[in-house]
């Protein structure tokens, strides 16, 4: 018996001991958007070995209407029980590959565009290691149209607020995390009022990824069992820091960290130099990915520690590329940080376009420029310029336009899933550019 079929066995095995009556199968669109369809457990053994058949025209990016029957094929290792539906009778999840009728791996997955990249680096001998820093805000009810949010409390960077539900949340929100197999390393409250940080533990990236779309979930999830609105917008208040997702990224070689070597400069070998050359050669072809919302670059221009230059730096947290401090007798956890993802990306693109940007570096050999080790945003642009410090896309449009010429993002994301993110990414930057804003009625009715 082969391990997905012993996997299937204990998921059927579990369902029956725990009175799991409905299972959830889930997949993420193009957008980065979970979506399920429910099953009973007589229904699994038939999805594992056939798929269950959905619609595909109806989901955003994949497929058109005469091409849209799909299957969702559920993965067993991906197999938990869902706790916030712990009443008997239970409930579970297990995230699905999505195919075509013949079986092939759809070109409109994004959990198959990561697979596509992950197996690329396996071909050069890599395992690729992520550990996601995930912030976001609860606010004391969802607002409605033009209504302001209300944060639950005034706190600040690590503060202990005196407040029952940020203690609470974060509490039941990682107990719940680890009820489902997902390990937290730290969780605080952040730097603006309301917004609250968890980290998870490093994992492949693949397993981030499905673990990133479960803990927006969860997120959701508690808050609303709370009383409270929990939202990733990377930029939901002009005066305070936006939602960032910084994430510290390694490759493996079998149980070998690729990025170590001692006695090298930060301790970071020629592959992990190549690797952040390679991230910063592309950071302007991949931003529409890592940061893929209109909002999203109101954080990166909002200053604080959100990257708005190409550049790296050793422990400089304005850059886009940190290297964190070496850790004496810690060379496995050797890594780099990349600052400039939001909380709200689809993980499984974003993971897919980092990968291929640092392997590229390392494919081709890209030799690493000087380090940055000043603040960069309080130099002048002519200081910059000086540096050879280029800003990343300033808006979704100046996104766009350097994702549409790029290969190693198309190549990447696959024909189909390249096409459909840059229409529908378009379309929403001129709904954007019609729209007349508080700011502009507020400036401009009283004087014109």
């Amino acid at each position: 018996m082969d391990k997905q079929q012993k996997q299937q066995e204990f998921v059927l095995r579990t369902l029956e001991e725990r009175d799991i009556r409905f299972v959830r199968l889930w997949f993420t669109d193009v957008l980065g958007f979970l979506k399920q369809v429910a099953v009973a457990p007589a229904e699994l053994e038939a999805a594992f070995s056939e798929g269950i058949g959905f619609d595909g025209s109806a989901i955003e990016g994949f497929a058109r209407v005469y091409e849209s029957d799909m299957l969702a094929k559920p993965d067993p290792s991906t197999f938990q029980i869902l706790p916030w539906r712990s009443a008997s009778p239970g409930a579970a999840r297990i995230f699905c590959d999505i195919l075509m009728p013949d079986g092939t791996p759809s070109y409109a997955d994004p959990r198959y565009v990561l697979k596509r990249a992950l197996a690329r680096a396996s071909e050069l001998g890599f395992t690729f290691y992520c550990h996601p820093e995930i912030e976001f805000f609860l606010f004391e009810k969802q607002p409605g149209p033009g209504e302001k949010p209300v944060p639950i409390d005034p706190g600040g960077y690590f503060d202990y607020t005196p407040h029952r539900i940020a203690h609470d949340f974060r509490r039941q929100a990682i107990t719940m995390l680890e009820a489902m197999g997902i390990s937290v390393e730290f969780s605080h409250h952040e730097g603006a009022p309301g917004q609250q940080e968890i980290d998870l533990r490093y994992a492949d990236a693949l397993t981030t990824a499905d673990n990133i779309m479960t803990f927006r979930l969860v997120m959701k999830e508690v808050a609303l069992e709370q009383g409270v609105y929990a939202s990733f917008m990377p930029k939901p208040f002009t005066e305070h820091p936006g939602s960032g997702m910084h994430t510290h990224v390694s490759l493996f070689e079998g149980d070998r960290n690729a990025f170590y070597e001692p006695g090298a400069e930060y301790q970071l070998s020629k592959v992990a130099r190549s690797f952040i050359a390679g991230l910063l050669r592309h950071a302007g072809e991949i931003t529409a990915v890592t940061n893929q919302w209109v909002n999203s670059y109101k954080r990166l221009l909002g200053g604080g520690e959100a990257p708005a230059y190409i550049c790296w730096g050793h422990n400089n947290r304005s850059a886009l590329v940190r290297v964190p401090m070496y850790k004496p007798q810690k060379g496995q956890s050797t890594r780099v940080e990349i600052r400039s993802l939001d909380s709200a990306c689809n993980p499984y693109l974003a993971f897919a376009v980092i990968l291929a940007a640092g392997l590229k570096g390392v494919e081709e050999g890209y030799e690493l420029p000087p380090g940055a080790e000043d603040d960069v945003w309080s130099l002048t642009d002519a200081e910059r310029r000086a540096l050879g410090i280029e800003p990343l896309p300033q808006n979704l449009n100046e996104a766009i336009k350097l994702m549409e010429r790029s290969e190693l993002v198309a190549e990447t994301l696959g024909e189909h899933v390249f096409d459909f993110f840059l229409r529908n990414k378009r379309a929403e930057w001129e709904e954007y550019r019609r729209q007349v804003t508080a700011f502009e009625r507020d400036r401009y009715l009283p004087v014109l």
